[in-house]
């Protein structure tokens, strides 16, 4: 049975990821809210929960802890801090690095013998914001642009590993209702993504055949 760690499980993609993946997978559930990450293990046949925050400097190592292989690492965890440059604070920038970038770099330098041992594979959930920067968006999209270079050069750098980055549309989660009440429109769900369909993407890259290497899943939703 393989092993795969969820950042950012407590809710949204990342606890879509954990169900989706329940079934044949031992899964490690990374996130802030203790309760949140037990209540979505209750629904998994094998789930280990670590609360940590992976911005601080123990973070990443606590939620390493005890893993000498690791089949796959599914990076959901991210913030979506809007705002025009003009209007944008540096903390805001720090935060969208630190949250969307730094902590992926991190916590995978940390797991990175475990995957190693595995020849495993890393994923990464960026955006559409990963590949097209909007008025309004700056932060966001650098972080998302920057996570993507990333992706790109630890693809060559671990010959070995599996790495894909998946750019999904907007989603129907909690960060979305808030942006869309930033931007002053009415929400209207069926306008999304649902994280199940971004969370059954990450398991079919998971579980491309020996021969095959997603390197990048792009989804959009279908007009309704």
């Amino acid at each position: 049975m393989s092993t795969v760690v969820i950042t950012g499980a407590s809710r949204g993609i990342g606890a879509a990821t954990a169900r989706a993946l329940s079934a044949d997978h031992d899964l490690v559930l990374v996130g802030r809210d203790a309760d949140a990450l037990r209540a979505v293990a209750g629904d998994c046949r094998s789930a280990r929960v670590v609360t940590a925050d992976l911005t601080t400097a123990d973070g990443p190592a606590l939620a390493a802890a005890g893993i000498a292989s690791l089949d796959g690492l599914v990076h959901c965890a991210g913030i979506a801090e809007l705002g025009r440059i003009a209007d944008s604070s540096a903390d805001q920038w720090r935060r969208s690095y630190e949250v969307n970038v730094v902590a992926v770099v991190e916590l995978t330098r940390v797991l990175l013998p475990a995957l190693r041992a595995a020849s495993g594979h890393v994923v990464v959930v960026n955006s559409g914001a990963g590949h097209t920067a909007k008025a309004g968006w700056a932060a966001y999209a650098a972080s998302k642009f920057a996570a993507r270079a990333v992706t790109d050069a630890l693809r060559e750098e671990e010959p070995t590993l599996r790495v894909t980055s998946v750019h999904p549309g907007r989603v129907d989660t909690g960060m979305q209702r808030a942006i869309v009440a930033g931007e002053g429109r009415e929400y209207d769900p069926r306008a999304f993504l649902r994280p199940e369909s971004v969370a059954t993407a990450i398991r079919q890259a998971l579980e491309a055949t020996d021969d095959a290497h997603p390197t990048e899943v792009v989804l959009r939703p279908r007009p309704h």
